[in-house]
């Protein structure tokens, strides 16, 4: 579900602060950032209640897995089978994470594999399921930038710090 809640100087702030050290104590944040504990507890409590925050687990490279090859599958499907794809896809281990689209796919699925056989196996899996028209698989040969936020909390954050700077013009 998408956030209603939308993030300001404060929560962000507390963010950074949270994705400096995820294991951090309410208290710690406090610490951090130079907020009062119950601010800190609650903003996250608003946060997470908005849907704003993901899961905080860790991100685990596939490769520690054995999965050392990833692709992404671009999918087309039979638009009234979406929910029921998509609930086939999640039923797939190597299945990471799956994106809808709008052009000229329907799905982006990112996937894991342990070789090319794998790979074969999987995306057959995946054109196995009912709804599914078409597929076409792009192998990932290098990460070149990783998932991020911090760039979009960071400037938000220093937005809010320009704001009170005063004009030096």
């Amino acid at each position: 579900m998408p956030s209603t809640h939308t993030v300001d100087q404060i929560d962000a702030r507390i963010l950074l602060a949270l994705a400096d050290a995820p294991r951090a104590t309410v208290l710690a944040l406090a610490a951090e950032t130079g907020l009062s504990r119950n601010t800190v507890q609650a903003r996250l409590s608003k946060l997470d209640a908005a849907g704003s925050l993901h899961s905080f687990e860790r991100r685990i490279n596939p490769l520690a897995l054995g999965y050392p090859l990833q692709a992404f599958v671009l999918t087309n499907v039979t638009q009234r089978k979406l929910a029921a794809v998509a609930a086939a896809l999640a039923d797939i281990p190597e299945v990471l994470e799956v994106h809808g689209l709008s052009g000229v796919a329907d799905l982006l699925i990112h996937v894991a594999a342990r070789d090319a056989d794998d790979l074969y196996r999987v995306a057959g899996q995946i054109l196995d399921i009912k709804g599914v028209k078409r597929t076409s698989t792009a192998l990932v040969m290098r990460e070149l930038v990783d998932y991020r936020i911090n760039p979009l909390v960071a400037a938000l954050a220093g937005a809010a710090q320009d704001e009170r700077q005063p004009d030096s013009r």
